[in-house]
């Protein structure tokens, strides 16, 4: 079975966050998630269904090791929610003010 690792919050760097956020690909994952409010598979949370699987599960484990989201397994799925109230408890207001400039 597969086992994700997922940082604690403490762990969580601003150098990590941002580095994965630099990416407009991930950046677009992110915001598809935090859009759709709820747990979404890998291919539902990826803005284009072009990309190759390979290509797109090196997005989530980047995302996943920064301590941007949190996947789960549901049966053969893996369901990943943005991991929001730990990114704002550490880091105040920045999850927002990337996704508004970055949409700018």
């Amino acid at each position: 079975m597969v086992q994700f690792v997922h940082p604690a919050r403490d762990d969580i760097t601003l150098t990590g966050v941002l580095a994965a956020l630099s990416d407009p690909m991930r950046l677009r994952i992110v915001k598809a998630l935090l859009q759709e409010g709820e747990c979404m598979s890998c291919t539902a949370a990826a803005p284009c269904p072009e990309i190759p699987k390979s290509t797109l599960s090196n997005h989530f484990r980047i995302l996943r090791e920064a301590g941007l989201i949190q996947t789960t397994k549901k049966g053969v799925e893996n369901r990943n929610v943005v991991r929001e109230s730990d990114i704002n408890l550490r880091f105040p207001g920045l999850l927002k003010a990337i996704l508004k400039h970055a949409a700018e």
